[in-house]
């Protein structure tokens, strides 16, 4: 599994979501390091991490960062999830003794009925519109208009994005191998599984953006009943993506259920 390392300290895991890769924490990877070693991942059939072998599901993708994390000596590692990666590092928390402390930023895997369906087309449909302007998207990204098409999904404030971290973003999209066969795992495979009260022994926070069109936020304490023993966190004036909307407000979060509060304060903006 590609894997990049940056940063000195307490070692930190991060997931990126469906069609992500090590880029898509970007926007919160330089001001973090200073105060975490952070070990970002391209899962597989992502960035530069070929597909695996077998179906691509919630499941096997576990299986395939417990795996990883056995050989690289990292099992018990604190660990950053957003979206599918939000997803991934609650299962790997269910399972008990892979992870330390988590903190899962709009997790998917919550729907019911017709949300179900919705969340699959207007991804699908997404998904389908950046491939045909692919050729484009630097251009269409450098316009405010060209930005809030492309990214009102995931951001509540598109305009503040740097073009750089949008364009990568949706580059790794149309270049992700399992996007389509996960896409449809993720919403109509295996269901997500929670834990009984007091089966944790390290925190768990469930952050959500206040404004996310992607994983709405009635979901937010489905996922709450499920993992009984977490935290939630709300962001506001937030959409899907909280390292985008509110950078220095994930950091402060991530600092906090990772670490001292000496280092949650010394954030500056």
């Amino acid at each position: 599994m590609n894997s990049k390392k940056i940063g000195k300290g307490k070692p930190l895991l991060m997931i990126h979501g469906l069609g992500g890769s090590v880029h898509s924490f970007d926007t919160i990877l330089e001001d973090l390091s200073k105060y975490r070693e952070v070990i970002l991942v391209d899962l597989p059939g992502f960035g530069e991490t070929p597909p695996l072998e077998k179906k691509a599901t919630i499941g096997s993708l576990a299986d395939a960062v417990a795996d990883f994390l056995k050989t690289e000596n990292l099992v018990g590692i604190d660990a950053v999830g957003t979206s599918m990666g939000a997803r991934l590092v609650l299962e790997l928390a269910r399972r008990g003794g892979i992870l330390g402390a988590v903190i899962s930023l709009d997790p998917g895997g919550f729907w019911e009925g017709w949300e179900k369906h919705v969340f699959y087309s207007s991804i699908k449909t997404s998904i389908g519109l950046i491939r045909f302007l692919h050729p484009e998207i630097p251009k269409i990204i450098k316009s405010d208009i060209g930005r809030r098409l492309l990214l009102f999904q995931f951001s509540s404030q598109p305009k503040k994005l740097p073009p750089e971290v949008a364009i990568q973003e949706l580059n790794d999209y149309v270049n992700s191998q399992s996007f389509d066969e996960l896409l449809y795992t993720l919403v109509y495979g295996e269901k997500q599984k929670g834990l009984p009260e007091n089966s944790l022994k390290k925190p768990l926070v469930i952050g959500w953006g206040k404004q996310d069109k992607v994983c709405f936020t009635r979901q937010a304490n489905r996922a709450l009943s499920a993992f009984p023993d977490a935290t939630l966190h709300w962001f506001d004036n937030c959409g899907h993506f909280p390292h985008w909307d509110k950078p220095k407000e994930t950091i402060e979060l991530i600092l906090k259920y990772t670490g001292g509060e000496e280092q949650f304060t010394n954030i500056q903006d």
